[in-house]
């Protein structure tokens, strides 16, 4: 299983984040919420993006572009395999940034990707 990032984590029940929390552990991969929102989703705190995982297989992205750029330092240092830009998180500048680091690059929904096994 993979060990997954959710980036921009929220106990929002009504956030496509929330959604793919959930469904991550569902699916039997490891979760880690991160984002700036307080409380946990899937029974998982969420944490602040200041400690850097490390042996990460996926960031899946749920913060605009706009909120992005705060956050190359931190996405980029965890050295993950992949990101996943979900829908409305498309940004070049990051994914030009990745590419040069060997990350993995995927435009895709999450949600989709799990329940047809692309994931």
């Amino acid at each position: 299983m993979k060990k997954t990032i959710v980036l921009g984590a929220t106990p929002d029940d009504s956030r496509y984040a929330f959604l793919a929390s959930n469904k991550l552990v569902k699916y039997g991969h490891e979760l880690i919420n991160v984002g700036i929102k307080t409380g946990e989703v899937a029974g998982i705190t969420i944490e602040k993006p200041e400690h850097i995982h490390f042996d990460v297989d996926t960031i899946t992205l749920y913060v605009g572009p706009r909120n992005q750029k705060s956050l190359y330092d931190y996405i980029l240092n965890t050295k993950p395999r992949r990101i996943i830009f979900n829908p409305g998180t498309e940004n070049r500048e990051l994914q030009i940034l990745a590419e040069q680091k060997g990350i993995e690059v995927v435009y895709g929904c999450t949600l989709v990707m799990l329940s047809t096994g692309e994931y």
